[in-house]
């Protein structure tokens, strides 16, 4: 039985020395009892410890952008809703004014805004960096020329006296531009990190994929805010 025993044990060691990882063994490791392909151990399992790659899922920005756009219209939808309820009641302070020209010059800025973006993100599509960068720059500007002549507007409306007591109408009118250019003002520094996000070409797939989703949601909202001046443009001019 003795002789037995001290067969089996020398096999089981014999054993040990020849499997890699195990107590014993003459093999080296790495990480502590794996092979050279997996230094985590464990054969060819994978490597649990390593860091997950850097994936860019471009729905979140959309979902993220379709919230932000949903809080916008009710605001703006609120405040619409009071003023054409204020304004059907025929109260004697509602006292409408015609529309300073700097008005018409503010849509037509905005709505220029809305096309040059438009052909600034079909570049961005086509990877097409240097037309992309001059389009987003002309959308800026444009931007910051709309909210130039929204002061202009307010400029002449106090030159004329009329100021947000006294006149529902002109309270109305200066809560909703006013609300609308911070709003517009969000746009334009968005509108600067896209230009900058696209600022140097790139050859990248990852990176090209986040500029063309930045850009795509940072164009509902310029739109977006497009359409709300428009909205609010034939509500202040046409419905008094």
């Amino acid at each position: 039985m003795e002789v037995g025993t001290a067969e089996i044990t020398d096999k089981a060691d014999d054993i040990k020395r020849r499997r890699p990882g195990l107590a014993g063994s003459s093999t080296p490791t790495n990480g502590g009892g794996g092979n050279g392909r997996n230094p985590g151990g464990g054969g060819d399992r994978p490597d649990s410890d390593q860091p997950e790659p850097d994936v860019f899922v471009p729905a979140k920005s959309r979902i993220f952008t379709g919230f932000l756009l949903l809080v916008v219209l009710m605001t703006f939808g609120g405040l619409a809703a009071a003023y054409v309820v204020i304004g059907t009641n025929n109260v004697a302070e509602w006292q409408p004014f015609a529309l300073p020209i700097q008005v018409w010059i503010s849509t037509a800025l905005i709505i220029a805004s809305s096309l040059t973006y438009h052909i600034g993100k079909k570049a961005i599509d086509r990877n097409d960096q240097p037309v992309a960068k001059m389009w987003l720059i002309a959308t800026t500007v444009l931007g910051a020329a709309f909210i130039s002549s929204q002061l202009l507007v307010w400029v002449e409306l106090a030159a004329r006296g009329m100021y947000v007591y006294g006149n529902p109408y002109a309270g109305f009118f200066y809560v909703l531009t006013a609300v609308h250019a911070v709003h517009v003002f969000g746009g334009v520094i968005a509108l600067g990190a896209v230009l900058l996000r696209t600022w140097n070409p790139t050859t990248n797939d990852i990176e090209i994929l986040r500029r063309q989703t930045l850009g795509e949601t940072v164009g509902w909202y310029w739109h977006f805010m497009g359409a709300i001046w428009v909205v609010l443009f034939i509500l202040l001019g046409f419905w008094k």
